[in-house]
Order: structure tokens, then sequence, then C-alpha cells
């Protein structure tokens, strides 16, 4: 059974009527039939963000740095795995025929890489 949907506005209405003291928390619970561990998750979203409450989290600048900073050095580790694929000669890398005849060249056995990751083109 899915859940009911409130608005931004009936959680903000509920949460203000209850920490100004006109409405107590279980009245409220009873008369808009909502459990109490959902209307104390909303006052402490309340509490901590104010009017911005019930609205979605915009990351911060640290946040959305250093997700590109993570993403940047997986693809640098990346590269320099195939750089150091490429550089040996092409004799001494191991290599796979595939069913079509084409050469592929297989990583897995000395780069510890499954071998999808590191596919020479034919």
């Amino acid at each position: 059974m899915p859940g009911r949907y409130h608005s931004r506005e009936f959680k903000l209405q509920v949460c203000k009527q209850v920490l100004s003291g006109e409405r107590r928390p279980a009245q409220v619970c009873r008369e808009h039939n909502i459990a109490n561990s959902l209307l104390i998750r909303w006052r402490h979203e309340y509490e901590a963000r104010g009017e911005a409450a019930f609205t979605p989290r915009q990351p911060d600048q640290a946040q959305t740095l250093q997700a590109r900073i993570d993403e940047l050095e997986r693809f640098c580790g990346q590269l320099a795995l195939e750089n150091t694929i490429l550089k040996k000669p092409p004799s001494s890398r191991p290599t796979t025929r595939t069913s079509l005849g084409a050469t592929r060249f297989d990583c897995s056995s000395s780069y510890g890489i499954p071998s999808t990751d590191c596919q020479q083109p034919v």
C-alpha cells in the first residue's frame, strides 16, 4: 500500500501549529490521521532547515566539487592503466580470439581487471 502524499504547505502548517503551541502533537496526529513518528520527522526537518524544509536539498559547492574530483581521479586511473597496457609491445600482450576471429586484448590475466574494460579496436 503506497503512502499518502502531503504537500509542503501542509507539512509547514502542521509544524508551525505544533511548535507555536497552538495544538499538541497528539491532537494534530489524530485530526490528520498521521503517525507520531512522521510528525517527529517533519518537526526535526523544520527545526533544522526552517522555511526551506521539505524542498529538495541542493548539494553545497564543496560536495559538488568533491564529486567532480572523485570522477576525474577515477578517469585518470583508468587512463594510466590503459597507458601501461599500451606501452607493452604487442607480442607480450595476452590476447584472445573472439567468435568472429577478431583479436581482443585480455587484461584480466595480467592486470587484474575484467577483460571488457580494456578491449582494443580490431
